[in-house]
């Protein structure tokens, strides 16, 4: 017993734990549970982690009234989304042959290629090889830089994996054909096909689709317009590989190497359909619908308008037409209104868009000389200042404005004048100044700003006698929206271009709801219109064209010193058409005609297909004969130059003319003469 106590006794005792070792062990189980903890993070973020959201740009689309595309906003992308079914076969086993070969077994990383990649970059000390999969390559397209470090490579096999736990294999090629680059502009299958055969990806045939395949690994160096035989040799490349997986066989590769290709030369210049239209519509969407400006660059919008390209294509060859080719500076814009909906049917803002892009439509610069005159009229004919029977005299005048502290002289075109009184409709027709500036004196000048307003001047307007004359400046899209009024029975329709826009998804972003507001009774709307149809009778300032128009129209000439206007209507078109020199040269008399006929051209071309109809008479208008001498309504004993015209009702003239009666001898009482026109031949007029 004693010498197992002393055993015991002298037993090596336990060395007590250091903090050091403790805290070592601690470490260990804390990193232990770290990498537990991380590599589940890993597994978790792998298996569950969220995508980030893609960016694939296409371009957005500018539609016509009847479906046509007139153009697309690319902002530097030209891209058209479509389905993996709407492109060729060929091309996507052309794709899977030179790209991937083992698309359809891996998993995302192709880890064969990527361990010889890696071994190639240590030998050579660089990051040089690639052996990026399809899936790769869209992970890197969709969500990283084009930057060469192992970081990027690391996020792109993430991103890799996750596309292929998220989406099925043809979904990842439908999405990288439409996100590949195929140079000049080209992202996707679709635009590509169209850039270089001028068709769509799905009639892609072999050799066509060879020729595509190549082009991704090096847009510039393998593109048939910049290196053709490079881009031969690839081609070859890739029917080689198609061959090797059986994709094709010798036989077809042999005709297919063999077959030429017919490559689309490149256009100069994108050029749409109705380049000012194009960029008023982007300007519309940008600035008054508050679409971002980066979605109308690269969202893939549809944006449906309310232009007709056919209208549009008579607008601009009535314009090209109207404007001699040795003329080159001349300049003209035309504006086409659908004065039953405010809808823009057609737009050309110059003679050429590719050498100036100013769009004249909108120049709120010029003066509309005596194409303002009828707004003028308007107003004083809804005032009651003045009727189709009121009569002034044509003849050099001085006016006092401005409490007689002020004269105004204005004068007729080469200071021609009737030199006796002249009724309205004459007035309009020649385009009589002393006649206008009468009735505005008449009516008051403030009152005319006002009607202005109504119809949709907004240009600055001075309360004096000369705004009869239209000597302050408007824009041709004031002129047509004004006119619109008188052509839609007083009813105005705010014109609009765009009718709707979808996202890339079909969804609904913006709708138009347009709407018509009565600023003018349909009586004075069509009494104004009745008189500006004499513009095209003999002696009117529109007569040289009315053997161009096989319609009723209704419309007025203007002329400055250097503008030169023809603003018209029928029931279902307003145009203003523009014509003079960007720096406000003046016009010589030749060119101070050209207006008129573009008008009547293209009048006539763009309703081609609608049957001629005439202005509807609405109630609140009567019809009165009388004595154009007098004013007053035609007895039997009146001269046989007799004039029946339209009144808004109530301003006819009333009493009958005595003058003549006077003069054959009778009882003025038995023919109505100054009692009230109560005569027999009174009453059979107003009945008739």
């Amino acid at each position: 017993m004693e010498q197992t106590d002393d055993a015991q006794e002298h037993s090596p005792k336990p060395r007590p734990v250091s903090r050091w070792t403790k805290l070592r062990r601690r470490l260990g189980w804390l990193t232990l549970f770290s990498l537990l903890l991380l590599s589940g993070c890993g597994f978790y973020m792998l298996r569950y982690g969220a995508l980030p959201a893609g960016a694939i740009m296409q371009s957005t689309q500018i539609i016509d009234s009847e479906g046509v595309v007139l153009a697309s906003v690319q902002g530097g992308v030209n891209r058209q989304i479509v389905k993996l079914a709407d492109i060729s076969p060929w091309l996507v086993k052309a794709t899977v042959a030179i790209e991937d070969r083992r698309f359809y077994e891996h998993a995302g990383v192709d880890l064969h290629g990527l361990a010889r990649a890696a071994w190639v970059d240590m030998r050579h000390m660089s990051k040089q090889q690639g052996a990026s999969t399809l899936t790769q390559q869209l992970a890197r397209n969709l969500y990283l830089s084009h930057e060469r470090t192992w970081t990027r490579k690391i996020k792109e096999a993430w991103y890799a994996a996750r596309l292929e736990q998220t989406y099925s294999k043809d979904e990842i090629l439908e999405l990288y054909l439409n996100q590949i680059y195929y140079g000049h502009g080209a992202y996707g299958a679709e635009a590509a096909a169209k850039l270089y055969f001028n068709k769509p990806a799905k009639q892609l045939s072999i050799a066509e689709s060879a020729l595509l395949a190549g082009i991704p690994k090096g847009p510039r160096y393998y593109s048939p317009h910049l290196h053709p035989e490079e881009s031969k040799a690839r081609r070859q490349q890739v029917l080689e590989a198609l061959l090797e997986t059986r994709q094709i066989t010798a036989q077809q590769a042999e005709k297919s190497a063999a077959k030429p290709l017919g490559i689309r030369a490149l256009p100069e210049e994108q050029v749409s359909a109705a380049p000012y239209f194009a960029d008023y519509v982007k300007k519309i969407a940008i600035e008054k619908l508050g679409i971002d400006e980066r979605l109308i660059n690269e969202g893939g919008l549809r944006i449906y308008t309310t232009l007709d390209a056919r209208v549009q294509r008579q607008a601009e060859a009535a314009v090209k037409q109207g404007l001699p080719a040795g003329e080159s500076e001349l300049q003209a814009a035309l504006i086409a209104i659908d004065p039953r909906n405010g809808y823009i049917k057609a737009m050309v803002g110059g003679r050429n868009y590719r050498r100036n892009q100013y769009n004249r439509v909108f120049a709120s610069s010029r003066q509309p000389g005596s194409s303002f005159k009828p707004i003028m009229y308007a107003t004083a004919l809804e005032q009651h200042a003045i009727t189709a029977a009121t009569r002034f005299r044509s003849e050099p005048t001085l006016f006092y404005f401005d409490g007689n502290r002020q004269i105004y002289r204005p004068s007729n075109y080469n200071n021609r004048y009737f030199n006796g009184e002249i009724g309205l409709r004459q007035a309009i027709a020649a385009s009589d100044n002393i006649f206008a500036v009468n009735t505005i004196m008449q009516v008051g000048p403030e009152q005319v700003i006002g009607m202005a307003r109504k119809l949709g001047i907004h240009s600055p307007l001075n309360a004096v006698p000369s705004l009869a004359l239209g000597t302050f400046p408007v824009s041709p899209f004031e002129m047509a929206s004004a006119y619109s009024v008188f052509a839609g029975q007083g009813r105005k329709a705010e014109p609009i271009a765009i009718t709707r826009i979808l996202d890339a998804k079909g969804r609904v972003i913006y709708e138009a709801h347009p709407s018509t507001t009565e600023v003018l009774s349909p009586a004075l709307a069509y009494v104004t219109t009745h008189l500006l149809e004499s513009v095209f009778d003999r002696g009117g300032t529109g007569h040289r064209v009315s053997s161009l128009l096989k319609r009723p129209v209704a419309g007025k000439s203007g002329t400055t010193d250097s503008d030169a206007w023809f603003v018209g209507y029928t029931p279902e078109l307003t145009t203003a058409v523009w014509v003079g020199y960007d720096r406000g040269r003046p016009i010589t008399s030749t060119e101070a005609h050209r207006a008129a006929p573009i008008f009547a051209h293209f009048t006539e071309a763009a309703l081609a297909d609608v049957p001629p109809s005439s202005f509807p008479m609405p109630e609140g208008v009567v019809s009165a004969t009388f004595d154009p001498a007098t004013s007053l309504l035609a007895a039997p004993e009146c001269p046989a130059e007799w004039t029946t015209e339209v009144f808004l009702s109530g301003t006819e003239p009333t009493e009958t003319c005595a003058l003549h009666q006077d003069k054959a001898g009778g009882d003025p009482a038995d023919h109505g003469g100054g009692g009230g026109g109560r005569s027999w031949w009174h009453k059979f007029r107003k009945w008739w």
